[in-house]
């Protein structure tokens, strides 16, 4: 069966992919935040903890896409996830200005896995993640007007979302970023940065909602022909 034929199996299916090392961080505070939101909507939310999976991001040798070696168990995991995932979500830090490699070796090792420089140039979308909503999540001890005035945060956005979503065919679910995050930060900050992570989540699931009866209806018109 088809992932087209069977979009009335399940409800909308978030994945939130987590790139920070410490399990009490605020990081997992926005993905524990994140899916309870997504989970109150009716929908589905899976979270990968790349570093309580132990996730390897290193991409080997060998395991280029066009090398066309057998691929990897975890690799192969993942991309069984993301198959039947609606939205993709990134959480994680910025350290130095960029993404943490841990998050930077999940996009080469598992969304990159079958994505060969060939189709790049050409245009050709992943059959996988085409289509699929991208949404990210990312926090700095940094003012994010100090990051702005450094130009991070646009780098960030150009050289790693835009870039994505051209590259796999993903449509854009927004990033949000929380600075000024250090241990002696206010509450108060904190609790205003989840609201807003609970506020994207139910505008995600809105319109995951709505690409669904679009997908329906298509199907419908096109069995129907």
């Amino acid at each position: 069966m088809t992932r087209d034929s069977s979009i009335a199996d399940h409800p909308p299916r978030h994945v939130i992919v987590i790139g920070h090392p410490v399990p009490g961080s605020f990081n997992h505070a926005i993905a524990d935040h994140y899916c309870r939101t997504v989970r109150d909507a009716g929908q589905e939310a899976v979270i990968r903890d790349l570093y309580a999976l132990d996730f390897d991001p290193r991409l080997r040798g060998n395991r280029f896409p066009e090398h066309h070696t057998a691929m990897s168990m975890d690799v192969a995991q993942e991309l069984g996830l993301l198959r039947e995932a609606d939205a993709i979500v990134f959480v994680y830090p910025i350290w130095f200005g960029m993404p943490p490699a841990m998050i930077k070796g999940y996009v080469d090792r598992v969304m990159g896995a079958g994505l060969t420089p060939a189709a790049i140039s050409h245009g050709i979308q992943d059959s996988i993640l085409a289509g699929k909503s991208l949404a990210t999540f990312s926090t700095s001890a940094a003012s994010s007007i100090w990051l702005d005035e450094h130009g991070q945060m646009e780098a960030v956005r150009k050289a790693f979302d835009r870039y994505l979503m051209a590259v796999f065919g993903m449509t854009d679910a927004g990033h949000e970023h929380f600075g000024s995050l250090a241990p002696d930060s206010e509450d108060g900050l904190a609790r205003h940065y989840l609201t807003q992570v609970e506020e994207r989540a139910r505008v995600t699931c809105m319109g995951l909602t709505a690409k669904r009866g679009a997908d329906q209806r298509r199907l419908l018109l096109a069995t129907s022909d």
